[in-house]
């Protein structure tokens, strides 16, 4: 008991956990909710549509994102970087630059992805979604794209300045309406159509919110004139570009590798096999509901704990955020497995009992990599963005080569046992690699440390 009451001293004392803690809080409590809604509306859809049009539903959404994806650079984490490294400067002038240039790139890849994903719906339908009915759809619900033109770029702003309540209101009212919809839908008797519709909508609200917030923050941040920072003054725009073009590699690897799971069910099975993934998919969200809202707190503690050179405040944040995922992790874990086969009998007559494998076996993989859910930013903020990209890239590759061998043959449960070992075995390399880079920048601090010393 005196260890226990000696390490819970200690954490309350650790002012930069705590304030990830904090953040992480307002993002948990609204995200709480929202995945009350998000479960609500996705078993509703479900129950609704039944496995295969519920099916064609996740094929369609997710071809969409993952046009996006494919020409998204994931501009949140060079201008989460750049922004405090010009901040703690006191270079204003400088991070309104990196934040005007981000959002300029932004929004064109976003107009591009539009028209990409319009030219491209013809063959979705041929070979993945395989029900000329939905070819309207696609375009239609790519509108979400316009309407999130500048959400990452926005969404590090809401970050960096710290209105991470506001964040979470954003996301809540995004399921709000979503649900809403969906409700509608299941009363009226609608179908796969209208319950795309109360996706869009729940997009759209959620981006132009985002936007309007985001360019209020970046006024706050900034100053009133950022937007007229001329891009030229920027002194690393090849750094930035690199970083911007790293992420966005990394970005469309794991796309084409992780992302697009339930676009492989549609290309190598069928509709109704994608609507079993999606549905044990779904339930992985539950596992992974505070660890997303702490990537997205502990990104920028970590940029400023490397820029700061305070590796063992560092290490202290890791290990104890890493805890807090672990139980959160094991309890979640043991609901899904206890509760899972009782809740599938009885959900639409047992229709997605045939998922409970794939959820057990996602299961492994998901929480793995949730207990180690900082990998990458600790990569991203010690300078290292390729080390995931080429870690993601090969081991995926391999993983995607084993599918054309594995997957005719087991199905869709082939498909998720290969999904869960890319986690654990990427995850685990890349995190040796941070290892080995966070012992080199001590090495190097402490060098220059004494160094200093001797002068």
């Amino acid at each position: 008991m005196k260890r226990v009451a000696y390490l819970w001293a200690n954490w309350r004392e650790d002012r930069l956990l705590r304030q990830v803690v904090r953040n992480t809080a307002y993002l948990f409590s609204g995200n709480t909710l929202s995945l009350g809604l998000s479960l609500y509306q996705g078993l509703l859809a479900a129950y609704l549509l039944g496995p295969t049009q519920y099916g064609v539903l996740g094929l369609v959404i997710a071809f969409a994102s993952n046009v996006n994806r494919l020409l998204s650079f994931r501009m949140g984490e060079p201008v989460i970087k750049y922004v405090n490294q010009y901040l703690s400067q006191e270079r204003k002038d400088l991070a309104a630059g990196v934040v005007k240039l981000a959002a300029f790139t932004e929004g064109i890849t976003s107009i591009s992805a539009f028209l990409l994903l319009v030219y491209l719906s013809p063959l979705a339908i041929q070979w993945i979604i395989k029900d000329p009915g939905a070819l309207p759809w696609i375009p239609l619900y790519g509108l979400a794209l316009l309407g999130n033109l500048f959400t990452e770029t926005s969404t590090a702003m809401l970050q960096i300045a710290g209105r991470f309540r506001e964040q979470a209101t954003i996301t809540l009212a995004q399921n709000v309406v979503t649900a809403a919809g969906i409700t509608l839908a299941y009363f009226m008797h609608w179908g796969v159509f209208e319950v795309m519709l109360a996706y869009l909508m729940g997009k759209l609200v959620f981006g132009l919110s985002i936007m309007g917030l985001g360019w209020q923050s970046a006024k706050r941040v900034l100053g009133s004139d950022w937007w007229q920072a001329p891009l030229r003054r920027v002194p690393e725009k090849a750094a930035l570009g690199r970083f911007a073009i790293s992420t966005n590699l990394s970005g469309t690897v794991n796309m084409l590798i992780r992302d697009s799971e339930v676009l492989w069910a549609g290309f190598f099975l069928s509709s109704l096999e994608a609507g079993y993934y999606k549905f044990a998919l779904a339930l992985m969200n539950v596992l992974m509901l505070p660890i997303l809202p702490f990537i997205q707190t502990t990104y920028p503690e970590i940029t400023r704990s490397v820029a700061q050179r305070s590796w063992k405040t560092l290490r202290l944040l890791l290990r104890r955020t890493s805890l807090m995922a672990l139980a959160w992790t094991v309890v979640m874990g043991a609901g899904l497995i206890l509760l899972g086969p009782w809740f599938l009998a009885w959900f639409k007559g047992g229709a997605y009992l045939p998922a409970f494998p794939l959820i057990l076996v996602l299961l492994v993989g998901y929480g793995f990599a949730n207990i180690l859910y900082w990998n990458r930013p600790l990569l991203l903020a010690l300078g290292k963005p390729n080390d995931p990209l080429i870690i993601t890239l090969l081991v995926g590759g391999l993983k995607t080569a084993l599918m054309f061998v594995l997957v005719r043959s087991l199905g869709v449960f082939g498909l998720a046992l290969l999904l869960s070992s890319y986690f654990i075995l990427s995850v685990a390399i890349i995190i040796w690699r941070g290892h080995q880079e966070l012992l080199h920048a001590e090495q190097v601090s402490c060098g220059a440390t004494d160094a200093d010393r001797v002068s």
